[in-house]
């Protein structure tokens, strides 16, 4: 049984050995729908991929609201793991699986069904229109999949087994790229086959993860008579799930805002803002996978009452956090021009000095969201939520804001301008918040046995 009990042994390398697979899985993630539109934009064309790019922010708000409602499940999980209650985990476990199950089948029906009126409405292109419905429509109907991974993902990872999901990631990654293709190269289905592609690859790496459970890890076994939704636990789901998928939520909401203010300036700039957005997704999620580290690692040691182990993941957390950043704006400085490249056929080349201009200010600007992500992942850890949801909702309101006053003026450079004041305005609300949650949280002041 690949279990990992984090409230013990060394902390820096329990933290690194734990987001190190987190941060593997998240990028294999990516690689989705980044492939997608590597291989669309390549073999289809600009057209496509600026449809491809349309349909990602609205798919991305029910992606990342079933993953909030994961991460808050995973706090409870990890709790319950930390102080040795497992038939409580188990009960968690079947109660977010029952209940998601029948969500994500809501999910997937109402959004085939307002996908086109939602596209409307963010004016899409009409030349671009019928082909951003239907690979949309096709995303929506995998949604139950996509669900079902990162619950038992989840699952996985509340008792420190981080790199299981993160094999099968790797080979649903592998898959998802041969099937593109297959589909879009060499049949030629473009926006038709990149999205079925996803589809499959998500199917396959739920699948296996319920198989590895089932083969390996008894302690999240699921028999007939565990499969019931607890009322209670479903209400603590929710109260801590809800928060983190509205904040979960904000970001793809604000990009779809930001999607609505870029589509009338043409498809040319809709396909560069598309090859950027995968470039910053590839730069933020592993901050967002040491954070989600940080919080698995301090709500096992809060269920088990360890309060100086909580402290010190936090502060070496945050260190790893910043290692990262040295490591990423050097990298996206030497590579911003020949990934920007990878998105563009011949033709659409004028692309690439506007991508690697917005990607050159971003470099340095992704330090502040390390800095955001591993305060978030402290605060998740210790049950607060709320926070976290009132940060992002400041910080993805001044974006949209400075978007609506930049664009017209800077275009694409003024996105990244407008990142830069929504983050700033984020750590305001965040680190005084911190200093005062340190010092009127009683676990953080009672003295424990550590």
């Amino acid at each position: 049984m690949m279990v990992k009990n984090m409230t013990e042994g060394n902390i820096p390398s329990r933290l690194i050995g734990f987001s190190i697979p987190l941060v593997l899985g998240n990028l294999f993630q990516l690689t989705y729908n980044a492939v997608d539109s590597i291989v669309v934009g390549r073999f289809a064309g600009e057209n496509a991929l600026a449809a491809v790019g349309t349909g990602n922010p609205v798919m991305n708000i029910v992606i990342l609201g079933i993953t909030g409602i994961c991460i808050g499940a995973s706090v409870l999980m990890s709790e319950f793991y930390g102080a040795g209650k497992q038939e409580r985990l188990k009960q968690e476990v079947s109660t977010v699986l029952l209940s998601g199950f029948y969500f994500s089948l809501a999910v997937a029906l109402l959004g085939t069904g307002f996908s086109g009126p939602v596209l409307r409405l963010l004016q899409v292109p009409e030349e671009i229109f019928k082909d951003a419905v239907l690979y949309l429509r096709v995303i929506f109907l995998g949604m139950p999949f996509t669900f079902f991974y990162n619950a038992v993902a989840s699952a996985l990872r509340s008792v420190g087994d981080s790199k299981t999901p993160v094999r099968f990631l790797a080979f649903a990654s592998v898959l998802n790229g041969t099937l593109d293709l297959l589909f879009v190269g060499a049949l030629g289905m473009g926006v038709f086959g990149a999205a079925l592609s996803t589809v499959i690859a998500e199917a396959a790496s739920a699948a296996l993860c319920i198989w590895h459970v089932y083969r390996k890890v008894p302690l999240l076994q699921l028999e007939k008579k565990d499969l019931r939704i607890d009322k209670g636990l479903l209400r603590l789901t929710l109260q801590q799930g809800s928060i983190t998928a509205l904040q979960q939520s904000c970001q793809p909401i604000g990009k779809l805002l930001i999607q609505g203010m870029i589509n009338p300036l043409g498809v040319s700039t809709i396909a560069a803002f598309n090859a950027v957005n995968r470039v910053d997704d590839f730069a933020f999620t592993p901050e967002q996978s040491i954070a989600s580290g940080m919080m698995t690692f301090i709500a096992q040691n809060r269920g088990a009452g360890k309060r100086e182990r909580v402290k010190k993941g936090f502060r070496y957390g945050m260190l790893i956090e910043f290692c990262y950043w040295v490591i990423i704006c050097a990298v996206i400085l030497l590579i911003k021009i020949p990934v920007m490249k990878l998105f563009v056929s011949g033709g659409d080349a004028g692309l690439v000095p506007i991508g690697a201009k917005y990607l050159s200010l971003m470099a340095f600007f992704y330090l502040l969201p390390a800095v955001t992500n591993g305060l978030q992942g402290f605060f998740r850890g210790m049950g607060d939520m709320s926070i976290t949801l009132i940060s992002t909702l400041i910080q993805i309101s001044v974006r949209v804001l400075f978007v609506s006053l930049l664009v017209p003026v800077m275009g694409l450079t003024g996105v990244a301008f407008a990142c830069f004041m929504g983050w700033i305005c984020m750590l305001l609300a965040e680190i005084p918040y911190y200093f005062w949650y340190k010092k009127r949280n009683p676990f953080l002041q009672e003295k424990t046995n550590d």
